[in-house]
């Protein structure tokens, strides 16, 4: 699977939260504070598992109409990466 400009730019934007995160620990800050970034982290990583998924979903269900198969357990594969991920 080839991975788009816009979810490579996603990831990079969740490694400079974590980054703020670290510095936000380094610096004592509340913990809240730090607590809250850490859940806004998780959110975003789970979004973009899901915009991997999906992604990697409609190729595969493409492929496999275009050669004739069957893409129930493509569906079930996918639906349990999500599962994994959480």
């Amino acid at each position: 699977m080839e991975y788009s400009d816009q979810v490579k730019n996603r990831v990079k934007r969740i490694e400079g939260q974590l980054r703020g995160i670290l510095r936000m620990m380094e610096e004592t800050k509340d913990c809240k504070d730090v607590i809250t970034q850490l859940s806004a982290s998780r959110t975003a990583i789970d979004r973009t598992i899901g915009v991997i998924v999906s992604s990697n979903l409609i190729e595969c269900v493409q492929e496999a109409n275009e050669k004739g198969e069957n893409t129930e357990e493509l569906v079930k594969e996918a639906v349990n990466l999500l599962v994994k991920s959480r």
